[in-house]
């Protein structure tokens, strides 16, 4: 099957509007209880945005994360949980404040990164592998996508009572990740492959059947965060300023361009419809630590 991405005539092109400004970096968007969630890294901080009746949007921090927040959930009883990066955990929000509910020492090789829960609580959490953007400063970006052993890393489940367990390897810096088919397949973005992975999720939690779902390495998109409408998947392209609509085997059916690269994105609003893109001039610290450089964008899918 030819997994690459088609830019066919027909793909539905959509200019990203600035919603939000002011952040450093932002990640792990979720769109959660009408409003949408992120982290920012260098705020050390989860916020939530709300749309107001005027179209304005009002933003409210919700809890203070100094190990640097990223990916985002909820237990099945509500509670939030969350990524604390630098010391590799995964923190629940109680009543009385942020709680250890998992350590990821043992296996995360870098800073722990995104993550996507299940209905059940199960907590699936990717790492870097690696200091990528010390990398970055020495190497060129075609020399790290060749070095298969960059950023190789595990991916694991975090189980509702705080268990750790390793469900693949051998992933490639692993990033955003959803859930298609009513749960039944995880799609899991490969940033340094330039490629959306897919397993079956079977009844355990475990992960099976490991296979391409889509190639990005011809239109050069590194897949960072993404999300899905349902059908497809949304995936941000950390290199370019535009988010692409990808459908299993590489077929590109839309593209939303915004005024910088995108890192991360979220489905939602009160239509469902609204694509949220999380855009900063890049990902290394030194361009964005303390710069309020990080927009939030959003378009209409």
């Amino acid at each position: 099957m030819d997994t690459g991405p088609v830019a066919r005539e027909g793909v539905v092109m959509t200019n990203a509007t600035v919603i939000k400004d002011g952040l450093d970096f932002g990640e792990g968007p979720r769109w959660h209880d009408g409003r949408l969630w992120f982290s920012d890294f260098y705020r050390h901080a989860v916020y939530t945005l709300t749309e107001a009746e005027d179209g304005t949007w009002a933003e409210e921090r919700v809890v203070d994360v100094p190990g640097q927040p990223s990916g985002l959930g909820w237990l099945p009883d509500g509670r939030l949980l969350l990524v604390s990066m630098t010391d590799k955990k995964v923190m629940r929000l109680d009543e009385g404040g942020l709680v250890e509910h998992a350590d990821l020492s043992g296996h995360a090789h870098f800073h722990a990164n995104d993550m996507l829960v299940d209905g059940q609580g199960r907590a699936y959490v990717g790492n870097f592998g690696y200091d990528l953007h010390a990398d970055m400063d020495s190497r060129d970006i075609p020399d790290i996508l060749a070095d298969e052993s960059a950023g190789s890393t595990v991916l694991v489940r975090v189980d509702p009572d705080g268990s750790v367990a390793v469900v693949a390897e051998d992933v490639r810096f692993p990033n955003g990740m959803v859930f298609l088919d009513g749960g039944r397949t995880l799609v899991l973005a490969e940033t340094l492959r330039l490629q959306l992975t897919a397993f079956d999720v079977e009844a355990d939690g475990s992960l099976t059947n490991r296979r391409v779902w889509a190639s990005t390495m011809g239109s050069m998109a590194a897949p960072d965060g993404i999300a899905t409408d349902g059908e497809a998947v949304w995936a941000t392209t950390a290199l370019h300023a535009k988010v692409i609509r990808v459908v299993e085997g590489g077929e590109i059916t839309d593209e939303i361009h915004t005024s910088q690269p995108t890192f991360a994105c979220a489905v939602g609003g009160d239509d469902g419809r609204t694509v949220f893109v999380m855009t900063a001039p890049s990902s290394s610290p030194h361009d964005v630590d303390g710069k309020s450089v990080g927009r939030i964008e959003a378009a209409q899918a």
